[in-house]
């Protein structure tokens, strides 16, 4: 399974009409495209940033669908008042589900730069290290591992309950971090927080 995902700078006034632009008309579209699974949009509405995600049976399929998903892209990025500024694609290592994702729900993304030659160690460190752990915190929904293995960088995203059960879980999430990075010798990019505005990715459970 294959993913991308597309960073959009939204305006903040156009985030709600842009999740409602890419469920009625977007995700129809969408669905006429071969090898297509699902999609999804992360919302930060302090800054603006959206994070699109499409989800596609085969590598192939997601190379097919370039064409076709860049004007789709557009249109998005033009309901939410803001312009595209990153498209990336990856290989989905890990999806794991634990309880389904409900109105209201949040995530919580860490991006990773692995040392070259040792991805699948991170993955190993995700699937035996993180998710047992993760599990048994409180609100937790779900997990999973995007990886890019040309350039050695990941992406881990965890779904949780609500603003409260996200906030919770920091100091647990954070130590959990730090303890697997180490472990999979990985340094960390970047985390961020978001509202999980629309979740429709239909990847069936890899763990």
């Amino acid at each position: 399974m294959y993913a991308r995902s597309s960073t959009i700078a939204a305006r903040l006034s156009s985030i709600d009409s842009g999740i409602a632009y890419l469920r009625d008309e977007v995700m129809p579209s969408m669905s006429e495209i071969e090898g297509w699974v699902g999609m999804s949009l992360m919302a930060e509405r302090t800054s603006g940033r959206c994070i699109a995600a499409t989800a596609w049976e085969t590598e192939a399929a997601m190379q097919a669908s370039r064409g076709r998903v860049q004007s789709l892209r557009g249109d998005l990025a033009q309901a939410l008042g803001g312009q595209v500024e990153l498209v990336e694609e990856w290989e989905i290592a890990v999806m794991h589900r634990d309880h389904p994702a409900d109105f209201g729900a949040c995530a919580r993304c860490t991006w990773v730069q692995s040392d070259p030659g040792k991805i699948d160690r991170l993955i190993d460190t995700f699937k035996m290290g993180v998710l047992p752990e993760a599990e048994m915190i409180n609100g937790f929904c779900s997990a999973s591992l995007f990886i890019d293995r040309a350039t050695s960088r990941a992406v881990a995203s965890t779904v949780w309950a609500s603003p409260e059960a996200m906030d919770n879980s920091r100091e647990q999430t954070d130590r959990l971090r730090k303890a697997a990075t180490g472990r999979a010798g990985a340094n960390v990019l970047e985390v961020a927080e978001f509202e999980l505005a629309f979740a429709h990715l239909r990847v069936p459970e890899m763990a």
